[in-house]
């Protein structure tokens, strides 16, 4: 269920595994279906991180980094990246992502992190209002690939632009097993700011609220569809968890309207997403 992870190389959806750069076409794990997920059968949250403490005057953090070697799970280069998770006094949870390679190659790095703001055994999520700031949205077929339409999201069951609870039509998503599991298109805003508000969530019950800000241009939006109770999903059942995360396009190699995931010798992937948490009445 991936919880938690950092999921990389590249985290969501690949068609078929495959993607070409300059000609050269690379064929990747194939661990859902026809397609690569989250980094392949053995991505990066199976990987053993090495972890360093990060300690400020108002903060605290571990760096964790990791080696990713040409040909892993059939990506090409050798990629060299740490993340970074520091909470501070604010009551932020920051995540900054960075990476480098040795030869072109695509990444696209996220948190898989599950929440219910109700807390352990408080039931689904369902009841939880959410607010996306996004005008569009990415439909996908029936494996969870993008069909590379870019639709807009009012007058539909992906419309969140203002507060609403995540179950009011939830049924309205066809499918197997049903639900949210779509990327979002954040919106651009005015200022050069690059760091802006992707997503606001807040549980009736509790009163507690989390705010979703990132540097990167999308966000998935899961609501636990798979989650069935058993060991694999921690006990938990479904819509008992969901996931925001922040993240470049699914199957962006093999997109080409979509923004670039595409990392170069000599640059640097680096992305930052922010978690702040409040109460409210």
């Amino acid at each position: 269920s991936y919880f938690g992870c950092t999921v990389g190389r590249f985290c969501n959806r690949i068609a078929q595994g495959k993607f070409s750069i300059d000609g050269t076409e690379f064929s990747l794990a194939t661990n859902n279906g026809e397609n690569h997920l989250h980094g392949g059968k053995d991505g990066w949250d199976k990987k053993v991180w090495k972890a360093e403490k990060l300690l400020d005057g108002n903060s605290v953090g571990i760096r964790f980094s990791v080696t990713s070697p040409e040909g892993d799970e059939g990506y090409p280069g050798e990629v060299q990246a740490t993340v970074d998770y520091i909470l501070d006094d604010d009551n932020q949870l920051k995540i900054i992502f960075s990476a480098k390679s040795n030869a072109k190659t695509h990444i696209n790095l996220t948190n898989h992190c599950y929440w219910n703001l109700g807390g352990t055994g408080s039931g689904t999520i369902l009841d939880h209002i959410l607010q996306v700031n996004a005008d569009h949205y990415l439909p996908v077929d029936e494996t969870g690939i993008p069909t590379g339409e870019i639709a807009k999201t009012e007058a539909t069951p992906f419309d969140f632009s203002k507060p609403t609870p995540i179950g009011s039509r939830i049924d309205q998503i066809s499918g197997d097993p049903g639900g949210y599991d779509h990327n979002f298109v954040i919106s651009e805003e005015s200022s050069e700011e690059p760091l802006r508000l992707a997503a606001t969530v807040s549980c009736p019950e509790s009163g507690r609220k989390m705010e979703v800000l990132t540097t990167q241009p999308g966000i998935q939006f899961y609501t636990g569809n798979y989650l069935n109770g058993q060991p694999g999903s921690g006990g938990f059942e479904k819509h008992h968890g969901f996931c925001l995360e922040t993240q470049h396009y699914p199957d962006s190699p093999n997109q080409t309207k979509f923004p670039s995931t595409l990392l170069e010798p000599g640059q640097e992937y680096r992305q930052t997403t922010i978690h702040r948490f409040s109460v409210q009445k």
